[in-house]
C-alpha cells in the first residue's frame, strides 16, 4: 500500500532527521559518528517503507519466497498477512514511539538549562536513568523499526544503534567524570545507565 510513494518517503526522512539534529545535536566527531548510524537507518528504513521494497526484493531473490508486494518490507505482514495483526503492532509500535519521544524531548530540555547553568543535572527523567534522551531514541527505533514496522534493515541495525550510543555515552561519562568529580561518581552509583531500576537507589551499569 505504501510501495512507489517516494515523495512520502522524502517528507518523512527530512522531518524525521530534523527532529534527530534537533533533539540530539551532535558536537564531537564521536556524536556525529554515532547520528549517521541513525541517519542511516533513517534512510533506509523509511525508503524501504514508503518506496522501494528492500526486503521483498532481498527474500525473494536469495529464498525464492512467494511475498505481497503491497505490504512493502513489514515482517509482521508476511508472517502473519492479517490486517488485524498489522493494526495491533501500529498501536503498540505508536504508543512506544510516543513514549521515547517523551523522554527525548523532556532530557533534552533539562540537559540544557542545566549547561546554561554550570551544573549537573539529576532530577526528573535524569533520576531514572542517567541517559534518558538515549533511552528515548532506543524506544523510538524499537517501536518503529521492530514493533510497528519490522524489516531486515530495521531488525538488523537496532542492536548497532544501540552499540553506537553505548559506547558514545561511556565516552560523554568519561567528560562528566572529569568536569564534576565524585558528584558524578555518586551520581552513576545510584542512577542506572538507560533502563530504571526497580529498586531506588539500586547502582547499576545497564
Amino acid at each position: 500500500m505504501h510501495v512507489g510513494t517516494w515523495g512520502l518517503a522524502l517528507i518523512v526522512i527530512v522531518i524525521v532527521s530534523w527532529l534527530l539534529y534537533r533533539y540530539l545535536a551532535p558536537q564531537s566527531w564521536k556524536e556525529w559518528s554515532s547520528a549517521g548510524v541513525i541517519q542511516a537507518f533513517i534512510i533506509a528504513f523509511y525508503a524501504e517503507m514508503y518506496g522501494f521494497p528492500l526486503t521483498i526484493y532481498f527474500l525473494a531473490r536469495f529464498f525464492g519466497l512467494d511475498l505481497k508486494l503491497a505490504e512493502g518490507g513489514n515482517l509482521w505482514a508476511q508472517l502473519f498477512g492479517t490486517p488485524v495483526a498489522h493494526i495491533v503492532a501500529m498501536l503498540i509500535g505508536y504508543a512506544i514511539v510516543f513514549s521515547g519521544a517523551i523522554l527525548v524531548a523532556d532530557g533534552w530540555r533539562r540537559v540544557h538549562q542545566a549547561r546554561k547553568e554550570d551544573r549537573l543535572v539529576t532530577d526528573g527523567v535524569y533520576a531514572k536513568v542517567r541517559h534518558p534522551q538515549y533511552t528515548g531514541l532506543f524506544l523510538i527505533v524499537f517501536g518503529e523499526g521492530i514493533v510497528h514496522w519490522p524489516t531486515i534493515v530495521s531488525v538488523i541495525a537496532f542492536p548497532v544503534i544501540v552499540f553506537a550510543y553505548t559506547l558514545l555515552a561511556r565516552k560523554e561519562e568519561g567528560w562528566m567524570v572529569e568536569k564534576f568529580g565524585e558528584e558524578y561518581r555518586d551520581y552513576q552509583r545510584s542512577v542506572p545507565m538507560f533502563i530504571p531500576s526497580l529498586k531506588s537507589n539500586d547502582p547499576q551499569e545497564v
